[in-house]
């Protein structure tokens, strides 16, 4: 499926598999694709304990949004509303980003409360869900697809079971960050990160991903551009440019007196600059300022754009960055010490 948008942020979420046979479960487990955070619940209730107990935070995108006070309208019939782009890339800090449920797969035929009823009764609406049945249960889940209560349905039957598993996992954990995050990217789309919106630069975007091996992103700003870290926690910033931002880094260059070869490069479009220490632009401070310098690649999309790619930036700290890699291994640690809610 061809990509249409860049999500302002994204990253690892949790699946949760829930079926009253330890013996399935264990199996299961065996075949999931191996970079999946997932846990396993044996008992239904004790699943929608766990996961209706996590709603209780405010959405993640709802805490960028604030309503705008330092306005001189007076008017009472207009809300100006607040976008908090800092935010975004500060997320990278949360140590329990990777713990949100973004999928929930359940067995229909349980003895305590049967799946869709599981499903019922999960108060997050943003989870998806997906009905593993049997045969005989076919009509049933159809029934519930048709209503809306389920996303997808899957009979345990079928000989690629686990592909149309793996498979349908995928397309919902993107679903599920596209849902929550629609109104964020229409509201940046119309402001100073237009390459969201484009599918050129969103199927380009999409390359360098996979390329690099990401795994999470955020949108920056000062420069504007993509935080991206790989599993390990590798952190790469793409530096996303339009012809009027270029100019005006020209400017603010030429303002302070920068050197002719400086200029020259800025000019050329050969170069994007990374002047991290001073929010993204030129100060006389940076004595030496070749380093600062990225070359710059060209597109053509929906709109024309520079780009550039720049390791390790400066203007983050990543230190202390808790890595997907690590959360794969603690839910490990978890399930072999018996720590799981299938123990």
């Amino acid at each position: 499926m061809k990509n249409r948008a860049i999500q302002p942020f994204h990253f690892p979420t949790t699946v949760a598999f829930i079926d009253d046979s330890r013996q399935f479960l264990s199996n299961l487990s065996l075949q999931l694709d191996s970079r999946l955070a997932f846990r396993l619940f044996h008992s239904p209730f004790a699943a929608l304990v766990a996961l209706n107990g996590a709603t209780a935070a405010q959405p993640l995108v709802e805490r960028f949004f604030s309503l705008y006070r330092h306005r001189g309208d007076k008017s009472q019939t207009r809300h100006v509303i607040d976008v908090s782009l800092d935010l975004i890339h500060r997320e990278i800090h949360n140590e329990r980003r990777f713990e949100q449920v973004s999928v929930v797969v359940v067995d229909y035929d349980m003895p305590e409360i049967d799946g869709l009823e599981f499903c019922r009764n999960l108060r997050n609406k943003a989870i998806k869900k997906i009905l593993l049945t049997g045969k005989a249960d076919e009509q049933v889940a159809v029934r519930a697809f048709n209503e809306k209560i389920i996303d997808r349905f899957i009979r345990k039957q079928n000989d690629d079971v686990m592909d149309l598993l793996n498979s349908a996992i995928a397309e919902l954990q993107q679903e599920h960050f596209d849902q929550i995050e629609h109104m964020l990217s229409d509201a940046l789309a119309v402001g100073s990160h237009p390459f969201l919106r484009d599918p050129g630069f969103a199927q380009r975007f999409a390359e360098i991903r996979g390329s690099l091996g990401i795994v999470e992103h955020y949108l920056s700003c000062s420069p504007d551009g993509i935080l991206m870290l790989d599993m390990h926690g590798t952190a790469y910033l793409l530096i996303v440019q339009t012809e009027e931002m270029i100019q005006g880094h020209y400017e603010i260059a030429s303002d302070q007196n920068a050197p002719e070869e400086l200029l020259r490069q800025l000019r050329s479009g050969s170069s994007l600059p990374y002047f991290w220490k001073t929010g993204g632009n030129y100060s006389p401070i940076y004595e030496d300022w070749q380093p600062c310098l990225h070359p710059a690649i060209e597109f053509k999309g929906e709109d024309w754009y520079l780009y550039s790619l720049v390791k390790n930036p400066g203007a983050f700290n990543l230190k202390y960055v808790y890595p997907y890699s690590e959360y794969l291994d603690h839910l490990d640690r978890e399930a072999r010490q018996g720590l799981t809610p299938l123990a």
